[in-house]
């Protein structure tokens, strides 16, 4: 399995969620989701937000395009994002090789 799929018009991606880091940022694979830190708390929505509009930035799709499919109260999360393909998702959120 892979954190990015194709679904319908869009994608679907399977990510695993770290919140209340020191910054928001992609950090790269755990298991076969992609795992992101986010700087905001998990309160009050607050984190799901802001994974929402961080993905939207990441990828450049609106973000009425990028929506939580499941996972509200989990860190294991799907999100699926319309109108762009699994493939460009990839090459947008892909996570860099450790240096």
């Amino acid at each position: 399995m892979t954190w990015v799929r194709p679904d319908g018009d869009g994608a679907v991606l399977s990510l695993h969620i770290q919140p209340g880091a020191k910054k928001t940022e992609i950090v790269g694979l755990h298991g076969d989701a992609l795992k992101i830190r986010l700087a905001a708390p998990p309160v009050d929505g607050k984190a799901n937000a802001a994974l929402l509009e961080f993905i939207a930035k990441k990828v450049g799709a609106g973000r009425s395009a990028v929506e939580l499919a499941s996972g509200e109260a989990s860190r294991a999360k799907r999100v699926r994002i319309f109108g762009l393909s699994a493939e460009e998702v990839r090459a947008r959120l892909q996570p860099k090789a450790p240096s």
